[in-house]
Parts: structure tokens; sequence; C-alpha cells
């Protein structure tokens, strides 16, 4: 299959929405998914944006207020900024409340965060559901701050407003749905929060150009978490009566590793699919369920029940980078990007093509007549009529594409033309 390089556009794409201040709500979402837009608007396809109010009730949870940031920083006593958001949006910790207050060097250090053991980067904290407020920096630079008075300033409100999140669906001939997620919640870090949006919309772009598409294709972005739970709240019975399988998307922009998140208990029609397309990697990783950790948690839980699995590059929480300062635009890559994209391109054409396939003959089938076994019998000519051979063997109408990839140790993109060519030939259907 020829998938063109992509990876330099959505690198691009990222790089555009990585400085923006998101949090869990606020203009920073709708910034992001403004320019989102922007590019999906060259196929003409259009996200259609949900604003859900303050207070409302999504299941167990309450849609919080909506935070407003303007500025943060602390500066010392001569008026030198020590730290400031307009270099940095990590350096204050998510849902700060408002500050404006000389204190002590030892008063300060109560309300800031560092990681000693990764001394020169600033981490990302939050506190969205307790007020309290506090600034992030690398711990050498809290070590290096004389002792002194600091000007803690933090310009931020929390007002009734809404939680934002897209989605774009794209009809097939079916109603049987694929849907893809991911999220839309942190600020500057690249492989943890932009490669996920990316991806999603450049598949977007994808799925729409799809001459003819057996499912429908339910694309999401929301905040993690709460949005997740959001969506669901508003979604569940449609997705319970649709969704054959979905794959949310989180950190895919790295070079250095592919990884599965399984569904709860590991069984779903998503789980086979991506480990069957996983399978041609040189390796790849499988977390269980107890190794949770973005939306695929809220898609599964009791209840929810949802086929859904987690498809990373490196997995979230495994790499020394994330949710800080060092996961920048250096640590992802086009060709990071393109790999994940033709990962999921590859598993959408499978999805495509998948079914339970069933001999038409009775007994192994004369291939020769047919045009379809090699004329000249001589060592090496046999592995295309083995594949095709193995099949067969397995065609009996209890195996699904994924089981005999599994079954024959062959890739199923490898063997959608071997079984195009059987069907063409009558040898087996669908």
């Amino acid at each position: 299959m020829n998938i063109n390089f992509k990876g330099q556009e959505m690198y691009d794409l990222a790089n555009r929405i990585f400085p923006k201040f998101r949090s869990i709500t606020g203009n920073g979402v709708r910034e992001t998914l403004n320019i989102l837009q922007e590019y999906l608007a060259k196929e003409d396809i259009s996200f259609k944006i949900h604003e859900v109010p303050t207070g409302t009730k999504v299941f167990d949870w309450t849609i919080p207020k909506e935070w407003v940031i303007k500025d943060a920083y602390i500066e010392d006593s001569k008026g030198k900024k020590i730290i400031d958001i307009k270099n940095n949006n990590l350096h204050v910790m998510g849902y700060s409340t408002p500050i404006d207050k000389w204190v002590e060097l030892d008063e300060l250090k109560e309300h800031i965060f560092t990681l000693p053991e990764q001394p020169d980067v600033i981490p990302y904290v939050t506190s969205y559901y307790k007020e309290r407020y506090g600034f992030c920096m690398s711990d050498t630079l809290l070590s290096s701050l004389p002792n002194g008075k600091y000007h803690m300033v933090i310009d931020s409100k929390l007002i009734d407003g809404s939680l934002t999140y897209a989605e774009v669906v794209i009809p097939g001939e079916t109603d049987e749905e694929i849907m893809i997620t991911s999220y839309i919640c942190h600020p500057s870090m690249a492989n943890n929060e932009c490669s996920g949006p990316v991806v999603l919309t450049e598949l977007i772009r994808y799925v729409k150009n799809i001459k003819k598409r057996r499912y429908t294709y339910r694309f999401v972005l929301n905040p993690e978490t709460i949005g997740a739970i959001t969506y669901l709240s508003q979604n569940l019975e449609h997705l319970k009566n649709h969704l054959v399988a979905g794959i949310v998307l989180s950190c895919v922009g790295d070079d250095r590793a592919y990884s599965i998140i399984e569904s709860r208990y590991a069984n779903t029609i998503a789980d086979k699919s991506l480990k069957s397309i996983l399978n041609a990697k040189k390796s790849y990783t499988t977390y269980s369920y107890l190794n949770r950790g973005s939306d695929e948690r809220q898609y599964n839980a009791p209840g929810i029940d949802l086929p859904v699995v987690g498809f990373c590059r490196t997995k979230y929480g495994e790499f020394p980078e994330y949710h800080t300062s060092a996961d920048n635009m250096g640590l992802i890559s086009p060709t990071g990007l393109q790999g994940s994209y033709e990962t999921m391109v590859l598993w959408i054409e499978c999805m495509e093509n998948n079914a339970k396939y069933k001999m038409q003959v009775l007994g192994e089938p004369q291939l020769g007549k047919r045009g379809l076994y090699p004329t000249i019998s001589r060592k090496g000519s046999s592995n295309e009529v083995a594949i095709m051979m193995n099949l067969i063997a397995y065609s009996d109408g209890k195996n699904d594409l994924f089981d005999i990839s599994n079954i024959i140790g062959v890739a199923p993109y490898e063997l959608i033309p071997v079984i195009n060519k059987l069907i063409e030939n009558n040898l087996i259907r669908r």
C-alpha cells in the first residue's frame, strides 16, 4: 500500500498548536481547535464544536468552572522576573487561583513545584478540583535563589463558563462505527499533547478521501478524563449500539517504540486488530489495562464497556520527558508522526476489509487452472503460493482477517490483495 508522507505537515501543525495555553477548559482549547479547523478546511471538513456549561452533571462528575489565566510570574526585589508564563506556560500550576503577594524565600518555596530527580526541567502540575495556587520551575533554578523578598503574581479567575470538545462524523455505507479520539487539555508538551490531535486531524483527511467507506467514522477531541466522561454521558447509548472498535491516540510523535494499552479484558476486536497490525513491527509493547492512564480507562469503565484500546509510540509515563518541559518539539519528529499515521491507516484499511471468509469449493482447490499457481515448480517459488494456501486452509467461516493473520504469521494488510484475488476467482467469499 502506498501511503503518502504526511509527517512534515503534521509536525508543522503540531508546532503551531504547541504554544497554546490549554487546560481542561478555556480559550487555549478553543484556539487549538480553530487551528486544526483551519487545516481541515482544505478538505471542506468542519468540526462540530460543543460547549457544556459549568455545573452540568456528567455521570458522577460535574463540569468545573472555566479557568481564565492572563499572567503569572515571580519577580525579585529588584523587579527581575525569575519565571514568567510568557516564556513557558508550564511555570504556573494549572487552575491556580489568583495571588499578588510579596513573600520571603521560605514562604515562596511552599508554593513551588520542582523535580529534584530531574533538576533541569520544569514539571507539569495541576490542581483542577481543589482551589490552590502554585508555580513550577527547575530544581536548579530554585536552588540558586538567594534569600530575600519575592513577588508572586497570578492574574487568573475561575468563572461560570463551559467545557469544549469537538467531533467529526464521516458517514459510511453502514451505521457501524469506528471511533478515533485524542485529547486537548495540556499546555506546551509536544508528544503528550500535540502529537495525538495532529495525527487524528490527518486521519480525518485520509478517511474523507476513501472513495467507498464501509464504516462510519467518528473522530473526537476532548479534554482528557472529564472530556471523555462528558462525551460518554451524551453519546453512550449510541456508541453501545454502533461502535465496532475505537482507539485513543496518545503520545504518538516519537521514534522510539510502539505500544498498545489493552481493553479491560483484552478481548475486543480493537485489541485483536491493532495487535495484528503491530505484529509486523520489529517490536512493540503490550500494556494491560492495569497500566491504563488515558481515556481508554473511561471507555472501558464498568457499565461503559466499549471496545476501545490505547495506541502510543512510547507510552505515557514511560519516557523521562513525560509531563515536563523536556517534552518539547525536539522530542517528536516528522518520521515519528508518520509511523503512527501509517499504522493507523493500515488499521483502517484492514478494518474496512475485515470479515470471516469461507471456501466456495470442497477440498483443496486447483490453483493452476485459474492462473494462481506457478507453471514451473522450483525452489523459492512457493512462498506466495504457501501464503495463499494457508489463507485458504483457514477460510472455514470461523476466522476473520485478523485471526488468519495471527495463525499464519502474515500481516493482515499483506493478505488483502491475496483475498481479493481469491474472491475474483470465486474461491472464497466474505
